[in-house]
């Protein structure tokens, strides 16, 4: 009877205990280059995050860490990802010079019209003819950004206003570009910007639209110059998980993981990055800038001056055992057939 009292005394004890929260089997670094606030982790990488953690029950925690608060540089941040310093990265691929060659089909001048077209093909173009170069790693999205575009010192309508302008390059296919059109290129990641047009270490500097806002650019330079059709340039970017990390997920996580990844979130990147260029655009105009866009025969000059960088590019990539050309050839014919 004493026993039974007992068990019965323990029992009840145990139940009025408070029971441990359950905690997360996973934790996931999340490192990045821009602050919280600016359009990518605010609209696409905490999205990613957030569907990540619910559709895991909450298994799956994903700690974002913006602006390099991990340390380092944003061109390390795919080292980072290889070594494991994080678990997932977002990243300008370019900013990694020469590293992923094929990459840079899609920056090539005057190549991309449309963001969401881009960004399908760039992931369907991994998936057939880039994986080799990033073995390192476990891609979970592939993406461009709307159109890149001249944010200057200066009014600039025709090639030759570039000539000696110090512009700020995101990476080696648009320095080159820069190059080709007279300016004088000065590569750096984008957090630099600001504060090198402050001190007038550039003169202007290539963007999108969409981080101009959070970079304060309007407010340092008071012209823009921008294209209609095809894209004065794009940058590439990637979501990249550290591979070892994801071959260690019980094979259900890694199930959650591989529906946020894919075609279809790179796609809904491309989409909502470019979408937020609008809103910036609109910024700039109201605060009193000029915009200058150009188009038709104007915008025609741009791209025979800028042609030689694709001939470049192409006789590169074939010195180097890879078909250029046929990667061009491929990327239009992906973009022009993306139905959306």
């Amino acid at each position: 009877m004493t026993d039974r009292r007992t068990l019965l005394g323990l029992a009840a004890a145990l139940a009025v205990l408070p029971l441990p929260a359950l905690a997360q089997e996973v934790v996931l670094k999340l490192h990045q280059f821009l602050p919280a606030e600016a359009n990518v982790p605010a609209q696409i990488l905490d999205v990613w995050a957030d569907n990540v953690e619910r559709d895991s029950d909450g298994r799956i925690k994903v700690d974002r860490y913006p602006s390099m608060q991990l340390g380092g540089t944003p061109p390390q941040l795919m080292d980072q990802a290889i070594d494991g310093v994080a678990d997932v990265i977002w990243t300008v691929v370019g900013y990694t010079p020469g590293r992923f060659p094929r990459t840079e089909v899609f920056e090539l001048p005057f190549m991309v019209s449309d963001a969401e077209a881009a960004s399908a093909a760039f992931w369907q173009m991994f998936e057939s003819d880039m994986q080799e170069e990033f073995t390192d790693v476990h891609l979970l999205g592939t993406w461009v950004h709307g159109q890149g575009l001249i944010h200057a010192d200066r009014e600039v309508r025709v090639p030759g206003d570039l000539r000696g302008v110090k512009v700020r390059g995101p990476s080696r296919t648009v320095n080159r570009m820069l190059e080709t059109l007279g300016a004088v290129p000065v590569g750096m990641p984008v957090p630099a910007v600001p504060e090198a047009l402050s001190r007038g270490v550039i003169d202007a500097a290539t963007l999108p639209w969409e981080v101009t806002g959070s970079l304060k650019v309007p407010e340092l330079v008071e012209h823009h110059t921008e294209f209609e059709g095809p894209m004065l340039y794009t940058l590439t970017f990637v979501l990249a998980m550290n591979k070892a990390r994801y071959e260690g997920l019980p094979d259900d996580l890694k199930a959650v993981i591989d529906a946020n990844s894919g075609l279809e979130f790179s796609v809904f990147a491309g989409r909502t990055q470019a979408a937020a260029d609008a809103p910036a655009r609109q910024a700039a105009v109201d605060a009193g800038n000029t915009v200058v866009t150009l188009s038709g025969p104007e915008a025609q000059v741009w791209r025979d001056a800028a042609q030689p960088v694709h001939e470049a590019w192409v006789a590169e990539m074939e010195a180097a055992g890879i078909d250029g050309q046929a990667l061009i050839d491929r990327a239009r014919g992906l973009m022009d057939g993306y139905g959306g």
